[in-house]
């Protein structure tokens, strides 16, 4: 195999859009907990760690899901040969020991919430995986800490506690019906995944009613100030995407969590803009 083909294979390993958006989730904690020109670096070493630990996340989930992927996703790195097992995780230590370096930069608290998440990747992996419940839980907090992470680096968690749990309601609605999607392989690996321990349907029904408390939450950061009409303007769009996912999910769980993640990336943009109708008057 060629040296080209062989770099793709370790960037695909880390998922680099969704290791990005991490990053980019990162910056929006950070932005709605009021980071200025002052801690600009603060802002990019949280970005920076947190792309890094994801990429670093998604590479060593693929070396533990190796088995399970030459089934449900033949077509990433480690099942089509582009890298070799133990490459991958290897790969994933140096991009943790990356990201382990950007973290120890911040401040405590920043640096408290990047050792738990480590602490809890790796007890995913190795514990959490295959519990109904439980792992999606895990995956659905690391996903939505990333705002909290970004408060943190500029000092102030509490400004991001909402979009933290609006972001791990909706990631842990995804995260079911994933697992919906991934079933076959999942039972045939042995995993007790929640499609599998109460049925998928159930299971839908399950994600269907976390995303209901999400939609219901939307609202929280405009009456609270923290974002403007702007906000309202773009999240409605959001929440109507990711309705839709959750409906369409019950006939094509792949089509369903792949609309869902468009609309978890428009309330992203949400969020950006609610903040931009805050900052920006008083800054004119």
């Amino acid at each position: 195999m060629d040296v080209q083909a062989r770099v793709r294979g370790y960037v695909e390993l880390t998922r680099p859009m969704n290791a990005v958006a991490a990053g980019v989730l990162t910056f929006i904690g950070a932005f709605v907990a009021g980071a200025s020109t002052e801690n600009v670096w603060m802002v990019a070493a949280a970005m920076a760690a947190t792309a890094m630990a994801t990429g670093a996340g998604n590479a060593i989930n693929d070396y533990f899901d190796r088995e399970i992927d030459r089934i449900n996703q033949p077509q990433r790195p480690i099942p089509r040969g582009a890298v070799s097992e133990r490459g991958a995780l290897w790969f994933s230590l140096v991009l943790f020991a990356v990201a382990t370096a950007f973290a120890v930069t911040l401040p405590p608290l920043a640096i408290g919430i990047a050792a738990f998440n480590l602490l809890a990747l790796i007890a995913y992996t190795e514990l959490f995986k295959g519990l109904p419940g439980l792992g999606n839980a895990l995956v659905a907090y690391l996903g939505g800490s990333a705002f909290l992470f970004g408060g943190a680096a500029v000092g102030d968690v509490g400004a991001s506690a909402v979009l933290f749990v609006l972001a791990a309601l909706s990631t842990l609605t995804r995260e079911i019906i994933k697992d919906v999607e991934d079933i076959d392989g999942d039972r045939e690996e042995g995993l007790n995944t929640l499609p599998i321990a109460i049925g998928e349907r159930p299971a839908l029904h399950v994600a269907t009613v976390l995303l209901l408390v999400a939609v219901a939450a939307s609202p929280i950061p405009y009456l609270r100030g923290t974002f403007g009409v702007l906000y309202l303007l773009v999240v409605g769009p959001a929440v109507l995407v990711m309705l839709f996912a959750v409906v369409r999910s019950y006939r094509r769980p792949r089509i369903g969590q792949q609309y869902l993640k468009y609309g978890m990336f428009l309330a992203a943009v949400a969020f950006i803009i609610g903040r931009i109708g805050v900052v920006l008057p008083s800054v004119l």
